[in-house]
């Protein structure tokens, strides 16, 4: 599956005996997504303590499965439409490379009654709180790791608040602000917040994304440390830590970028506040991990029967997204490391064989093989172009897988006692 990520699964597979045994994988009794998970979650665990600093983001995505026979799913957004949810911990670090997953939920909402109520079982906002105790569990084991909770916001919940408070914030949090919420003066927090003086300013450059052009942002900043109701009574109050970043000089016909965020965290000067921004920026890794999966991986095109089996494809999935997502990531933040830390040894040669270049006697730099990979669907290399993206990534995996194929084919052919 990781050698051919948009490949369905009979296509990836090797014949119809692979084809056989991953489908029998997949409708095993006693194997679910977190067998397969569970190791990936150590090995993520492992690399996050050699960080100082480690972003845990969390989102989530609906899977579309509509026209398809699949037991278990639900409606998404309308009635007749059928899918799941799923809401995964993604570790990053500040400078974005991926470290893996955390944990992952998947559910699927069931059927309105004639009052229009769903199941109760189903409490769609847990999985916030869920994934803050989790994280604050993980951070319980790393004393010299501090992870930070970020959130968009679907986040901005006050019972996460007082659920950070009542554990004694092992993780810190940051979540983007949905809500104005009245203070016990009877004034809203956000224009509380706007009146104090500019704490400063930032710029940095925002990046291409779909109907928007790659420009330069300045915002200003302004922090306050405010006493916000805990709940429906306006005499408890739980302190935040408030930041609002708004766009200034923005071009015309451009919608301002502006962003209001809640954390526990005590900000007394610009380069504090700046971290925050730096690290809710972040948080767009885990909008491209979706993409990776839905887009690379198209798992809204697996063809199984019951819900069980696809989660726990998803579960493989989930691991080639990461993987894909970490090849662009290191080549661009590590381009000097060897490139045997994340190709096979045939594959890193076989990126030079297909460009009809000289194959290194050692392994190369990293950032070059994944330039090699990367220019098989279409990456040109130029002064202007960057570094390849995820998309061209995984597209040249799949032809690397091929040669590698053919590398190993043709050394049995050749080697002693094979076939002349």
């Amino acid at each position: 599956m990781a050698a051919a990520p948009t490949k369905s699964i009979p296509t990836a597979c090797h014949g119809w005996a692979e084809t056989q045994a991953a489908y029998r994988l997949l409708d095993t009794e006693g194997i679910d997504a977190w067998s397969v998970l569970d190791p990936h979650i150590r090995c993520t665990e492992q690399r996050m303590r050699a960080c100082p600093i480690v972003l845990c983001l969390q989102d989530t995505t609906s899977l579309d499965y509509n026209g398809q026979q699949i037991e278990g799913l639900g409606p998404i957004q309308y009635e007749p439409e059928k899918g799941m949810f799923l809401h995964p911990t993604y570790a990053v670090t500040p400078e974005r490379e991926p470290l893996g997953l955390l944990d992952c939920w998947t559910w699927a909402r069931g059927k309105k009654d004639r009052h229009g109520q769903r199941p109760p079982d189903i409490i769609e906002s847990q999985r916030w709180l869920d994934g803050y105790e989790r994280v604050a569990e993980v951070a319980a084991s790393m004393p010299d790791t501090r992870l930070v909770y970020v959130g968009d916001r679907e986040a901005d919940m006050l019972p996460l608040i007082k659920k950070a408070r009542e554990l004694g914030h092992p993780a810190d949090y940051q979540v983007r602000s949905r809500h104005d919420r009245t203070l016990p003066d009877k004034t809203k927090l956000w224009a509380t917040v706007l009146e104090t003086p500019n704490l400063g300013e930032l710029s940095f450059v925002l990046e291409r994304r779909r109907g928007q052009k790659r420009r330069e942002v300045r915002q200003r900043l302004h922090v306050s440390r405010v006493a916000v109701p805990d709940g429906r009574s306006r005499t408890k109050t739980v302190e935040v830590t408030c930041l609002v970043a708004r766009e200034i000089d923005t071009p015309p016909g451009v919608k301002p970028v502006e962003w209001r965020l809640r954390t526990n965290r005590a900000v007394t000067n610009v380069e504090d506040a700046v971290q925050l921004i730096d690290w809710y920026r972040a948080r767009w890794e885990i909008e491209m991990y979706f993409d990776v999966l839905k887009n690379g991986c198209k798992v809204e095109s697996l063809q199984l029967k019951t819900m069980p089996r696809l989660e726990l494809a998803l579960a493989l999935y989930m691991v080639v997204a990461w993987r894909i997502n970490r090849l662009m990531r290191l080549g661009r933040a590590c381009p000097e490391l060897p490139a045997d830390l994340l190709f096979e040894t045939e594959e890193w040669q076989a990126a030079y064989l297909l460009h009809d270049k000289p194959v290194p006697k050692t392994p190369p730099p990293l950032q070059e093989v994944v330039r090699l990979v990367a220019s098989l669907s279409g990456f040109l290399g130029r002064k202007g172009d960057g570094e390849p993206g995820a998309r061209t990534i995984w597209d040249g995996l799949e032809q690397i897988a091929v040669c590698v194929r053919g590398m190993k084919f043709a050394a049995a052919r050749l080697s002693p006692g094979g076939l002349v």
